[in-house]
């Protein structure tokens, strides 16, 4: 089980990469869908299965497929992006410098949480009676704003690819 964990550190890791390196939007869609994937994976090993399948069918499915029309309509006439070399050089080292500390951060972090969920491990970590506990008491508000957050975008979208004159 152990090495089917590094599996897919390594997985998620390089499709992160390739999401954010990526120079076409379709492509890293595509790495965000083996980015997921790969999450739902990792869920897999540590036994919690519905949250895997959310995972899988939620985020790989629904939510990326809704990625790539909002890519299409934003795509629709646009113009090639200007690229040359050195374009945005003064941002290498700014960059490669808060890259460094966020993986920092996020070592400490983890450091910190692995210590706490080693101690403290529940037996119905991933049970959906306990993912609905968590999602409808503990943490309602950010479900909210996730929902209405999500709504807002889609209206933008909308309002950015449709007509530039609105008839009454």
């Amino acid at each position: 089980m152990i090495v089917l964990f590094w599996i897919c550190a390594v997985v998620l890791i390089a499709s992160g990469i390739w999401v954010v390196a990526s120079r076409q939007p379709v492509h890293s869609v595509v790495g965000l869908i083996v980015n997921f994937t790969a999450l739902g994976v990792l869920f897999l090993t540590l036994s919690a299965e519905f949250l895997a399948m959310m995972q899988i069918l939620i985020y790989a499915g629904a939510i990326l497929v809704l990625f790539l029309f909002v890519i299409a309509l934003l795509t629709i006439g646009a113009q090639p992006i200007e690229r040359g070399a050195g374009r945005l050089a003064f941002q290498t080292a700014p960059s490669v410098i808060a890259g460094l500390a966020a993986l920092a951060l996020m070592g400490a972090g983890l450091r910190v949480a692995w210590a706490q969920s080693a101690a403290a491990s529940t037996a119905d970590l991933g049970t959906v009676a306990t993912f609905g506990q968590q999602l409808l008491t503990t943490h309602v508000f950010a479900f909210e704003v996730t929902a209405f957050i999500l709504l807002i975008a889609i209206v933008g979208v909308v309002m950015m690819a449709g007509r530039k004159e609105l008839r009454f």
